[in-house]
């Protein structure tokens, strides 16, 4: 706490909300937590701008915002998923020889909550915990393909929202529309040395029994270890596994 205190401060402002269970008046929060109204303002205005607390003028309350609703959601769905998914990710690397890994949509960003590593082959810089930007990832684009076309646009609702990578990646939403309509009717996405130059990566959404992706399975190769054929294969190893994890979690095969 005391190499972040700000850090700390914002936490607590956050379970105090949630602890409420109702939405709070900044002053009752700077009374019950000892701080300053400055910096309880100041904290406030930071979560409402991440979307983590939402504010409420006509009360001049503050409750909690989407983007918590987001992250005890994606706990809840990634606790038990991590759990299925170890023993499909190490078959995965056992039948491919290549890296695999599993990562769940936060925001507009991916989070790597599973990575398995192959015998000899390069580290990856999708460790777990790791976020990259959704739209230069073969799992976020994977997804994203997945997601209702209304919850796209209000992700990037405009290119601001985009991010490039040494003038690569989508420069506008028409063009990750694009993208992402060539992804669902391949049945897959793929990457090509967007994250770490001389890697590929292909990958495929995890369903629950609402067609939600929960998740992106993904194997990444060097790009010179993979031809046609290889890459065929390689796809329908990701393709079975993403499966797999999707009937684990009630969704029917289709």
């Amino acid at each position: 706490m005391s190499n972040a205190p700000a850090a700390g401060h914002a936490l607590d402002v956050l379970s105090l909300i949630a602890r409420r269970g109702e939405p709070v008046p900044a002053a009752a929060i700077a009374r019950d937590l000892g701080l300053p109204r400055s910096s309880v303002y100041h904290l406030l205005a930071v979560l409402v701008e991440r979307g983590f607390v939402r504010h409420l003028p006509e009360e001049r309350r503050y409750g909690l915002g989407l983007a918590s609703y987001e992250l005890g959601s994606a706990y809840q769905r990634q606790a038990p998923l991590e759990r299925m998914a170890r023993s499909v990710m190490d078959r995965l690397v056992d039948q491919t020889g290549h890296n695999a890994h599993l990562a769940v949509l936060h925001g507009r960003d991916v989070l790597y909550v599973i990575e398995q590593r192959a015998p000899g082959r390069p580290l990856l810089v999708t460790d777990v915990g790791v976020r990259l930007p959704a739209v230069l990832t073969a799992s976020g684009l994977a997804m994203l393909a997945a997601l209702p076309p209304a919850q796209v646009r209000a992700l990037y609702p405009d290119r601001t929202a985009l991010v490039q990578r040494d003038g690569r990646g989508p420069a506008s939403t028409t063009r990750l529309r694009s993208q992402l309509q060539a992804v669902r009717q391949r049945g897959h996405a793929v990457e090509d040395g967007l994250v770490t130059p001389g890697l590929g990566s292909v990958a495929v959404a995890v369903l629950d029994h609402n067609d939600y992706p929960v998740a992106g399975v993904a194997v990444t190769y060097p790009k010179d270890d993979v031809d046609a054929v290889t890459a065929a294969a390689l796809v329908a190893a990701v393709g079975r596994a993403a499966n797999s994890l999707s009937a684990r979690l009630g969704r029917a095969a289709r």
